[in-house]
């Protein structure tokens, strides 16, 4: 015959994993203050293209303004403040707003930029200006 004996604090199994659960908070703190979007650029020999990482969200939630030389791209979660009457149990993704710029320089071709957002990526296109290429002319010698 084994006699065990356990202690009054001790909890029963069940216990231990809904309590477990029940104390994770229901938001998950982000890593660092500013929210930004990873992003990629690429160069061609036509321009430049940046690709950000930007799952989940809604096309029509993104801005993208040029202003002085500065490309702007930026992304309010109109959604999020529509379901702060949910009650979550548990949440443990979001879609932070964010916003990031670019100095363009004077070789982008401001009015040919194109913007497409498709499988969680939002490609903006930068054309490069064409360069005058300076014709040789020869004189012939009369």
């Amino acid at each position: 015959m084994i006699i065990t004996k356990t202690h009054p604090s001790a909890k029963n199994l069940d216990n231990v994993f809904s309590d477990f659960f029940n104390s994770l908070p229901t938001t998950w703190p982000t890593e660092s203050k500013v929210n930004t979007a990873p992003v990629n650029i690429i160069e061609s020999e036509s321009g430049y293209q940046l690709e950000f990482n930007v799952p989940g969200r809604s096309k029509e939630n993104f801005t993208i303004n040029i202003e002085q030389n500065l490309l702007t791209v930026s992304f309010e979660n109109a959604e999020q403040a529509a379901q702060t009457k949910l009650k979550f149990v548990r949440r443990e993704f979001s879609f932070p707003s964010f916003k990031r710029s670019f100095t363009l320089d004077e070789k982008i071709k401001t009015d040919g930029i194109e913007a497409k957002y498709e499988n969680g990526i939002l490609k903006i296109y930068l054309p490069k200006k064409e360069e005058v290429k300076i014709e040789l002319k020869q004189i012939i010698i009369q």
